[in-house]
């Protein structure tokens, strides 16, 4: 697909509208400036200073070209790896064939089946 699509395939009242193309800065009214991400015969999606990632009928959406530069956004930070649990916690999550049995969860392990089912029998009995 061309990366230059005119918003707005068809002519409204004669008049041919802009060609928008991907990276362009435009004003939309409700949201107001933004960068435009992707634009095709039948969607246009635009990523607001403000308002986020919008989607827009290409058809009917109304924009306005901007010389207002884009605000610098900050860098996304990655999200932190999880902590591997200590090996000799009790109960364990030990793996197969560690203090643990199936590991947690598991028979053997702390909320597992059997450990249930042993203080259902224990009720039971008294």
């Amino acid at each position: 697909m061309a990366a230059v699509v005119a918003a707005g395939a068809a002519s409204r009242g004669g008049k041919s509208m802009k060609a928008w193309a991907k990276g362009d800065r435009v004003s939309q009214a409700t949201y107001g400036p933004g960068t435009l991400v992707e634009v095709n015969e039948h969607h246009t999606v635009i990523d607001f200073d403000e308002g986020g990632r919008r989607t827009f009928s290409t058809r009917l959406v109304m924009l306005q070209a901007t010389n207002e530069p884009a605000p610098a956004k900050a860098a996304r930070k990655r999200a932190a790896k999880a902590k591997a649990k200590d090996a000799g916690d009790p109960g364990g999550s030990g793996g197969a064939g560690g203090p643990g049995g199936a590991g947690a969860g598991g028979p053997g392990g702390p909320g597992g089946k059997d450990t249930k089912d042993k203080a259902k029998a224990k009720e039971a009995k008294a």
